[in-house]
């Protein structure tokens, strides 16, 4: 074991800075990929595009289209069913984005509290 710090191979303190700045620099990265996923958006459809739905980075949906051709007072259900279809994937295509915008920067590394 070396003097230096009680770490192997010596330099333990160099290393440590060299760490840090490297933290930095994620964590910079990190910030400016929050900020361009808020920025996102994904749309979604459901019932052959009857209903669209499109989600923003920030998991609030920003808007909701239907098709008047899908309103039918005899079939309530199914557009209903089509507005949860849609919202939901368009909520879950926002996170896959997120999430993998997220991933480049961290390199995979699981971050607990980031997503």
């Amino acid at each position: 074991m070396s003097k230096r710090g009680g770490f192997p191979g010596g330099g333990g303190m160099g290393n440590m800075g060299a760490m840090m700045k490297q933290a930095q620099k994620m964590q910079a990265e990190l910030a400016k990929a929050q900020d361009e996923i808020k920025d996102m958006e994904y749309e979604a459809t459901a019932g052959g595009g009857m209903v669209k739905v499109v989600a923003t980075g920030d998991m609030a949906i920003k808007s909701i289209v239907i098709d008047p051709e899908a309103v039918d007072p005899e079939d309530v259900d199914m557009l209903q069913d089509m507005v949860l279809a849609a919202v939901n994937e368009a909520l879950r295509g926002m996170s896959d984005v997120s999430a993998q915008r997220l991933n480049s920067v961290t390199g995979g590394m699981n971050i607990p509290g980031l997503m």
